[in-house]
């Protein structure tokens, strides 16, 4: 949402991306109304896959409060692990691929500085909420994508009461 946002021509766009093109997190309040304007698309009336996001504890708390009011709350939260190795040679290659220019050796040490600080905390909030289930990102896509089906599955037959 935040590179979509910093792709137009707009001060928000501006505003956003000088923080994404110094590798840190937009400040919380600034996420949260991307956020909250996206949620209430048509399109998110049934849910939606968050992937990033929350990246800090207050915004994990602003993201429940919101859904809260809406009468609505977090089913499952996923932490994809990877060894921090992996994660920077990852994102080198992907700034090849994708020609991005947000994915350089000096912007991924600070956002892994910025997720030691801000983020990891917030796997800790759902943790305790017994909201947060691990899964092995080193595995190939497919069987990533198998192990995130399968607890995704698991959860919803408990939602429907083990059915």
């Amino acid at each position: 949402m935040l590179r979509r946002v910093k792709s137009q021509d707009t001060a928000l766009a501006r505003w956003v991306a000088k923080y994404l093109d110094a590798g840190q997190l937009a400040p919380d309040h600034l996420v949260m109304r991307i956020v909250e304007a996206r949620l209430q698309e048509p399109d998110c009336a049934a849910g939606c896959l968050f992937d990033g996001f929350p990246r800090t504890i207050i915004q994990a708390q602003l993201l429940d409060e919101f859904l809260s009011r809406q009468g609505r709350k977090l089913d499952l939260v996923l932490s994809l692990e990877v060894p921090r190795e992996e994660l920077v040679r990852r994102m080198l290659e992907r700034a090849k691929k994708e020609h991005r220019d947000d994915d350089t050796p000096e912007t991924i040490a600070a956002r892994l500085q910025v997720f030691d600080e801000r983020t990891a905390p917030v796997l800790d909030y759902y943790r305790r909420q017994g909201l947060l289930v691990t899964v092995d990102g080193t595995r190939t896509p497919d069987e990533v994508f198998a192990q995130i089906r399968e607890v995704v599955d698991r959860m919803m037959v408990a939602r429907r009461g083990g059915k």
